[in-house]
């Protein structure tokens, strides 16, 4: 039986202890809310600083490779909200590998299991076509090189899912 107040969920992650390599054991997670929606802050500020990095030193040939994921991608349908997922979580984890540093990169894989187990939990069709327009913006902003705007939207877009996550009735 669950604690009042605590999300319950068991899947393998990896972790890293005591090293500097992202490769580490598997173990089960247990987190209260609090905690999820601390780990995606974490998240938010890691994926905004890539995104601030892609601006800087990316290449448009990278950049355009980003593009890529995102041309032809329409809204979701309910039967396709799962491939829209996997599109989704593709793109910004691939703005984690433009920003170049692999210490964030190797921190932000860390944490993927859980923002993917979130992000299912919480994406519907409406969400979906509003998380595919923000992606759009943000996707603008990198090829424009408006550091800052790149920086600010991706940091807004996770920092709303904290939101969501935070209002959410696990319980």
């Amino acid at each position: 039986m669950a604690k009042r107040g605590v999300m319950v969920y068991n899947f393998a992650v990896q972790s890293n202890v005591g090293g500097t390599s992202c490769r580490g054991r598997l173990h089960d997670l247990r987190k209260s809310k609090t905690e999820m929606v601390e780990l995606i802050q974490v998240w938010a500020a890691l994926e905004s600083m890539s995104a601030r990095l892609s601006t800087l030193h990316a290449t448009d040939a990278q950049i355009s490779g980003l593009r890529r994921l995102l041309n032809g991608y329409q809204v979701p349908t309910e039967q396709s909200l799962a491939d829209y997922s996997i599109v989704n979580l593709a793109f910004h984890d691939a703005i984690i590998d433009l920003g170049g540093s692999q210490t964030i990169a190797c921190m932000t894989r860390k944490l993927l299991s859980h923002v993917r187990l979130i992000r299912r939990v919480t994406l519907n069709r409406s969400r979906a076509a509003s998380l595919l327009d923000q992606d759009l913006q943000i996707m603008r902003a990198l090829e424009e090189r408006r550091t800052e705007l790149a920086e600010f939207l991706t940091r807004q877009q996770t920092l709303d899912l904290a939101a969501r996550v935070d209002e959410y009735r696990w319980c």
